[in-house]
Parts: structure tokens; sequence; C-alpha cells
């Protein structure tokens, strides 16, 4: 795979690279990877996201399944008692306000039980480092058990808990990324 020199490269981390197959473009965003793989002619394509740049040039990758672009992750945090899933809740909900997340996701509180309860953070995979980065940062904390990832994701949604509250929340980078140039070579 031949790169082309890009002109301050530290701006394309965490952006992703697609191999066309007989050329690579260097620039998409998350959003853009999907639907070219959503194509029957690039549904083929390799992807790999930008991790780290450097001045010289080189680019740290890694590589990222296809299926990836189809899947939703989550972030599972549970409590035993309504009071303090209520709190959790607000306290994720108010860090979007003043944060916005790296992407879209959604956040709900839920009932599976009297005495367990969950507030749930769903997002397309692709983003999990960003949200876990973003969580990090926030200093997002509960004092229960936590789960993550795309299979928590599929048995949320196969249990169905009771939504007790629920919140959308919207990226601020979808404008930022879309300035970035894309490189085809």
């Amino acid at each position: 795979m031949k790169l082309p020199k890009l002109q301050k490269p530290e701006k394309y981390i965490g952006l992703y690279i697609f191999d066309f197959g007989e050329h690579v473009g260097v620039g998409f965003t998350a959003q853009e990877v999907a639907e070219l793989l959503e194509s029957e002619k690039y549904k083929d394509g390799k992807v790999y996201k930008i991790h780290k740049a450097y001045p010289d040039g080189k680019l740290e990758l890694k590589g990222i399944r296809a299926e990836t672009f189809q899947l939703e992750a989550g972030m599972f945090f549970y409590c035993r008692d309504l009071e303090t899933a209520r709190r959790d809740f607000k306290q994720l909900v108010n860090w979007a306000i003043k944060s916005a997340a790296p992407c879209r996701a959604k956040v709900h509180l839920a009932k599976y039980s009297d005495d367990k309860f969950v507030v749930a953070l769903i997002y397309p995979a692709e983003y999990d480092d960003e949200v876990s980065s973003w969580l990090l940062k926030g200093n997002y904390k509960t004092n229960s058990t936590a789960e993550g990832g795309i299979e928590a994701v599929q048995r949320y949604y196969d249990y169905g808990p009771e939504i007790l509250d629920r919140h959308q929340f919207r990226s601020q980078k979808s404008e930022v990324r879309s300035q970035k140039l894309k490189f085809v070579i």
C-alpha cells in the first residue's frame, strides 16, 4: 500500500485510510467509510484507522474489520437503586452537554428489575476508543459494575429492559472532520 506524502499528518489522526485495491484514499471519516463499504463496488475494501502521525509523515495504523462499521458497541453501568442510576445518567448527559461526544450516541436509563438499573451508552462500534477516551476525559465514574462491547449491546437489546429516560448525543466533530482533506492515489 503506497500512501501519498501528507502535509500536516497530525491532522489525519482519528481518520481512516481506504484501500480500494487499485488505489488508496486517506482522510475518510467513519461515516464515509461505512458508505463505501455498503456499496457493491467497494464492499471488499480494506480499512485502516490512523492512530498516530509523526512530523516526518510516518503513520501508525490499525486495521479495522469491515463488519465494525455495521455494528453498535456500548458501555453499560449498572446500579442497584434508581436514585444512583438517575444520578449517573444525569452526570453523563451533563458531560455530553459540556463536551460533545466524539460521535452520535444514545444513552438510556433503564430498569431490569426493582434492584437492577442500567445507564446504557450505545454508539457506532468504530468509535469505541474515542468514546472510552471521552468518558475518561470527563472523569465519568460509577460505583457499581460496568461492562461494554458489541455483545453487551446485543444482550441489552435481547433482554429489553424498560427505558425510563433517554437522550441522544450528537457529535460536533463531524463539522471539523468534514473540513479535512482527502487524498486519493
